[in-house]
């Protein structure tokens, strides 16, 4: 049975007198998976670059790697995108969105797949879905040269909202954020202050603009984010020009830096 302060204490006893806390320093407050956080950082000295193609790296995820032309310089760095699949989605699903607009000889991405149906802060809370990506993540780094500068995080539907939750969180990692038709975002500490790009459909059934984008990139404006915000003429979806659009404004502004 569940014990009140006062039946704790027992009733009817004398009130101490306060005094100096005897037990030990209360340990400092650390973030982790638990928290939203990804200590994965690109390397210094890579161990070496992998085959071009499409393949399986550590925590399922799925890892492209674009066909290095004959002038691409060897150790030459690349730029990383990690691309999160919506509710009921697959890693694959989330190639496809970026992979046709991705063009570059220098671009990897990354696509995790969740341990679920969908990611861990929508069913019971950041961790497991988290410590995955890490894992891929520092997969990646330890393979490939990447630029520290040229790294993002990508998402549709809930996999918007996550990498909204996780771009926030790890803005220290991840330099900015592409999130086509959030929902919401939950980030539980904030680092950094990643650039955002966001898009959403006028006539989106799943995930109403109105109560979605329309909400979210005002909070994320007065919150001192910078914020690209891009409303189309359709529903639930990543338009191939919207991609493009993202895509290509995440590669401009690196080019300013």
């Amino acid at each position: 049975m569940d014990r009140t302060p006062r039946q704790a204490a027992g009733t009817g006893a004398a009130p101490r007198r306060a005094g100096p806390e005897r037990g030990l320093p209360h340990p400092a407050v650390t973030e982790d998976a638990r928290h939203g956080r990804l200590t994965a950082r690109p390397s210094a000295s890579p161990a070496g670059e992998g085959e071009p193609g499409t393949y399986r790296v550590a925590g399922e995820a799925l890892l492209r790697v674009p066909p290095a032309p004959g002038d691409r310089a060897a150790g030459r760095p690349y730029r990383l995108v990690t691309v999160v699949h919506g509710a009921g989605g697959t890693a694959e699903q989330a190639l496809s969105w970026l992979l046709p607009q991705a063009g570059s000889a220098s671009l990897l991405l990354l696509a995790p797949q969740a341990a679920g149906s969908t990611w861990d802060v929508v069913r019971e809370g950041y961790g497991p879905d988290v410590a995955r990506l890490d894992a891929a993540l520092h997969d990646v780094f330890r393979r490939f040269p990447v630029d520290p500068a040229g790294v993002a995080v990508a998402g549709f539907s809930d996999g918007a909202s996550y990498a909204l939750s996780l771009g926030l969180a790890n803005g220290d990692l991840f330099g900015a954020v592409l999130a086509f038709s959030p929902g919401f975002m939950a980030p539980m500490v904030h680092h950094g202050r990643p650039r955002i790009f966001v898009s959403h459909g006028r006539a989106d059934p799943v995930l109403p603009v109105g109560q979605c984008s329309r909400r979210l990139v005002p909070e994320l404006a007065q919150s001192g984010y910078a914020v690209t915000y891009r409303e189309f003429g359709g529903g639930h979806e990543v338009p191939p020009g919207t991609a493009t659009e993202a895509l290509r404004w995440w590669a401009d502004g690196l080019r300013r830096t």
